[in-house]
């Protein structure tokens, strides 16, 4: 990868802020993005190489990143979000069911051996995804516990299913890697929690301030590229590090300092390339000699929404559920994982993304149409203390 790719890339990755401008739109920046990387990637221009590992090792940094970001803003000390767990297991659960009997049934339609695979994708959800779109658009993250709690676990489920449905063999290595993920997690938090209550982490923080040393964000880099190579040695998706290290920030009291300074390395640069890279990687051509897959990323989108929308039956706003079946990392995750073991059809990949990307556009819609009816409410609700 060369400078000048590079250069390309960040000027891409501007279409997302353009799109997003306008508040009339509601267009996520994500999506702006995502479509740059269509045009200038495999799917149009072909300006840029995808596979390129350079631009693949800085792309698989943007992912965790955004996860590590999207897990730290994830409320989980707020009361109302804890309370809602439960409600979040039981709408998991419901669209679980659900995807377990369209999966089998969109494998039938298209003569593919992958029913528990596309009942995985139908499943998932994605808080990288859904939590940036509802914070463009001005919806608090706290206005919705029931939804945060259900892509949560959705996420979780999914993550941890897509190795055994996909790679048996390696099952027993997967399920390790997320362990130990986990369990690095867990002792990490109780360390960050005891520092916390001791004073140490103050005194940490302040000195790093005073002499300018960035070693919060420093160590936190440190800590994500170390969970992350033990989730690539166990092939585990980045993501499951990125969200476990944003998760403990979020339970600990993450420093604004080093809130600033995640947010400003990850969506100053290294997430929009990420969205980039991922609208580049999508072949579009290769629908042409098997048109097949048309069929099936389109079932596997409409799917997601369908699935998702189960979750009404437990309470869940209808919008709120269609906004849920936004998915980007585990499909992401899906597809890099069967270009590593060749489990995929040809053009099953591109099949797969198109699919999440018909469930981007499906949240997008759905969340622009949410904030709108709050912003209603809201102006209905002022405008007789006005009077």
């Amino acid at each position: 990868m060369t400078y000048s790719t590079l250069a390309l890339i960040v000027l891409a990755g501007l279409a997302g802020p353009l799109l997003a401008a306008r508040e009339g739109w509601r267009v996520p920046l994500v999506i702006g993005e995502l479509l740059a990387g269509l045009v200038i990637g495999t799917s149009g221009f072909r300006l840029v190489e995808p596979t390129d590992p350079t631009l693949t090792l800085f792309a698989s940094i943007g992912f965790g990143l955004t996860m590590l970001v999207i897990g730290s803003e994830i409320p989980v000390r707020d009361r109302g979000v804890r309370g809602a767990v439960g409600w979040g297991v039981l709408g998991a659960a419901v669209v679980g069911v659900v995807a377990a009997i369209l999966g089998p049934l969109i494998a039938l339609a298209v003569h593919s051996p992958h029913g528990l695979l596309y009942a995985v994708l139908l499943a998932s959800s994605s808080a990288a995804l859904v939590l940036p779109m509802l914070d463009s658009l001005g919806i608090a993250a706290t206005s919705a516990p029931r939804l945060i709690a259900q892509i949560a676990v959705a996420d979780i489920a999914a993550i941890v299913a897509l190795p055994l449905v996909m790679d048996p063999v390696r099952a027993l290595d997967a399920a390790l890697g997320a362990l130990t993920i986990t369990s690095i997690a867990i002792i990490l938090g109780v360390v960050l929690h005891r520092a916390h209550r001791s004073g140490a982490w103050r005194r940490v923080h302040h000195f790093s301030e005073r002499r300018h040393f960035a070693l919060e964000l420093r160590i936190s880099l440190l800590i994500l590229f170390v969970l992350a190579a033990i989730a690539q040695f166990t092939h585990v998706s980045v993501m499951v590090a990125g969200f476990s290290l944003g998760l403990v920030l979020a339970a600990v009291g993450e420093p604004r300092r080093l809130a600033r300074q995640l947010f400003g390395i990850t969506e100053g640069f290294f997430a929009p390339l990420f969205f980039v890279w991922l609208g580049a990687s999508i072949d579009l051509r290769a629908f042409v000699d098997h048109p097949s897959m048309v069929l099936l990323g389109a079932l596997l989108g409409l799917g997601a929404v369908v699935a998702h929308l189960a979750a009404r039956a437990v309470g869940l706003p209808w919008l709120q559920a269609v906004a849920s079946a936004g998915q980007l990392g585990v499909p992401i995750a899906a597809v890099a994982l069967g270009i590593q073991t060749r489990a995929l059809q040809p053009g099953e990949g591109a099949a797969i993304l198109l699919g999440a990307l018909l469930t981007v556009a499906t949240s997008a819609v759905a969340t622009g149409l949410a904030s709108r009816r709050a912003k209603r409410a809201a102006d209905g609700s002022a405008a007789p203390r006005s009077a």
